[in-house]
C-alpha cells in the first residue's frame, strides 16, 4: 500500500515539508531547484494534509507551512463535529427510552405474584453490568454478595470499588463472602480492604456458594450454569427470601477475610481444603470440576491430589476414590457427654457440618 494511501506522507512530501519550515514562503519553482525534483505533487499532497497553506500577501502561486499540531486541528474538525452529533443522538435515544422507565416499573409492580415476569433471564454481560449499576445506585439498606471462584479479575475490581465506595458512603451495609483462595489474590485482598475500611464486612468459606447478589431483600441476581455472563434477575420474593436465607447459613459458617494470612490461618485453611478435596475426590469429581469448585486453578488443584493420594498409598485416582469413599474413613470420636447432658445430644449437635461451619468469625 502507498504511504499516501496509509494516511502517511511520501518521501518526497517529507522532503518538502522540511524545506518549507526553514523559510516564510517559497513557489513551485524554487522548490524544484532546491530540491532537484518537480514539487508540483508535493505541495498538492501536503495542501491537503493541511501541512501548507497559501502564503499571506504572497500571491496564490506562494506557499508556507502550517505547524503540525494547527493542521491535524484541521483535519480532525470533521471528525470531532461527528463525534459530538453522535454523543447527542445517543443521549436524545437513551433519553427516549429512559422516559418509559417509570410506566415499565409501575407495570411489573401489578403483576400477579405468580406471573413469570418476577424472572428475567439477562444474556448480555454489558446489560447485566448496567443492570447492577442501577441495582447498586437504588439500594438504600443492605447489598448481600457471593463470589465462589477465588480471587476476582482485576478489571472487575476496578469497575466495582468506586461503586462500591460510594454505596458504603451512602450508609449501605455491604457483606460479602469469597472463597478461602480470594486470600492469595493481591487485588481482591487490597480491594477487600479499602472497603473494609468504609464498614463492609468481607469473609470466606472453603465451598458451597452460589454467585449472586441481593438488594434490600427484595430483588436477586444468581448465576445462571453454563452460561457465562448471564444472569437471571429474581423478583419474586419468596425466592429471593430463599437467596438471603442461602446467604446467611454461608455467612455464618464463613471466617472474616483477614488484612494478612498468618502462618497459623494459611495452615488452617490448608487443612480446610484439603479435607474439602478429600471429600470431592471421594465423589468421583475431575480435577478441573474440583478446582473451579474451590476457586483454584487445575495445576494447584493436581499438586494437592496428589499429595493427597501419597498420603493414603493410592497409585491411581480411581484407588483414591475408593479408599476416600466415606466407609473407609476414620470415624471420629463421639464427645462424651458432659454432666446433665443426655447420652447422643453431643452426637446430634455435631452431625453433619463442615470444617469450619461452628465457628462464625
Amino acid at each position: 500500500m502507498p504511504a499516501e494511501e496509509a494516511g502517511e506522507l511520501s518521501p518526497a512530501g517529507r522532503r518538502l515539508y522540511a524545506y518549507a519550515v526553514e523559510r516564510h514562503s517559497f513557489d513551485a519553482a524554487e522548490a524544484t531547484a532546491a530540491l532537484g525534483v518537480r514539487a508540483a505533487a508535493a505541495i498538492t499532497e501536503l495542501a491537503a494534509a493541511h501541512l501548507l497553506q497559501r502564503a499571506p500577501g504572497g500571491g496564490p502561486d506562494r506557499w508556507s507551512a502550517v505547524a503540525p499540531r494547527a493542521a491535524a486541528a484541521r483535519a480532525l474538525a470533521p471528525l470531532a463535529l461527528l463525534v459530538r452529533e453522535t454523543h447527542d443522538e445517543m443521549d436524545r435515544l437513551r433519553g427516549r427510552l429512559e422516559a418509559l422507565v417509570p410506566a415499565y416499573e409501575a407495570g411489573t409492580a401489578r403483576r400477579d405474584p405468580g406471573d413469570a415476569g418476577h424472572l428475567e433471564l439477562v444474556t448480555d454481560l454489558g446489560a447485566v453490568r448496567g443492570l447492577i449499576a442501577e441495582l447498586v445506585a437504588a439500594c438504600e439498606r443492605e447489598l448481600l454478595t457471593s463470589q465462589p471462584g477465588g480471587g476476582r479479575p482485576l478489571e472487575t475490581l476496578e469497575e466495582s470499588i468506586g461503586r462500591d465506595e460510594s454505596l458504603l458512603e451512602r450508609g449501605v451495609r455491604m457483606r460479602t463472602i469469597y472463597q478461602h483462595t480470594a486470600r492469595y489474590s493481591r487485588p481482591t485482598a487490597a480491594y477487600v480492604e479499602r472497603v473494609t475500611a468504609r464498614g463492609a464486612q468481607v469473609r470466606t468459606l472453603g465451598d458451597g456458594l452460589m454467585r449472586m447478589l441481593v438488594f434490600d431483600d427484595h430483588t436477586g441476581l444468581m448465576a445462571v450454569p453454563g452460561r457465562s455472563g448471564a444472569a437471571l434477575v429474581v423478583r419474586e420474593p419468596n425466592v429471593v427470601h430463599f437467596m438471603t436465607a442461602a446467604f446467611e447459613r454461608s455467612w455464618l459458617g464463613a471466617e472474616p477475610f483477614p488484612a494478612t494470612v498468618s502462618p497459623d490461618a494459611a495452615r488452617s485453611i490448608s487443612d480446610e481444603l484439603r479435607q474439602t478435596i478429600v471429600r470431592l475426590l471421594s465423589e468421583g469429581l475431575e480435577d478441573k470440576v474440583i478446582a473451579r469448585r474451590l476457586g483454584m486453578s487445575e495445576r494447584t488443584c493436581q499438586r494437592h491430589i496428589a499429595e493427597i493420594m501419597r498420603a493414603v498409598g493410592a497409585k491411581s485416582r480411581f484407588q483414591a476414590g475408593y479408599l476416600l469413599r466415606p466407609a473407609a474413613l476414620p470415624a471420629r470420636p463421639e464427645p462424651r457427654p458432659g454432666p446433665g447432658q443426655e447420652q447422643g445430644q453431643g452426637q446430634e449437635q455435631g452431625q453433619g457440618r463442615e470444617p469450619g461451619q461452628d465457628r462464625t468469625g
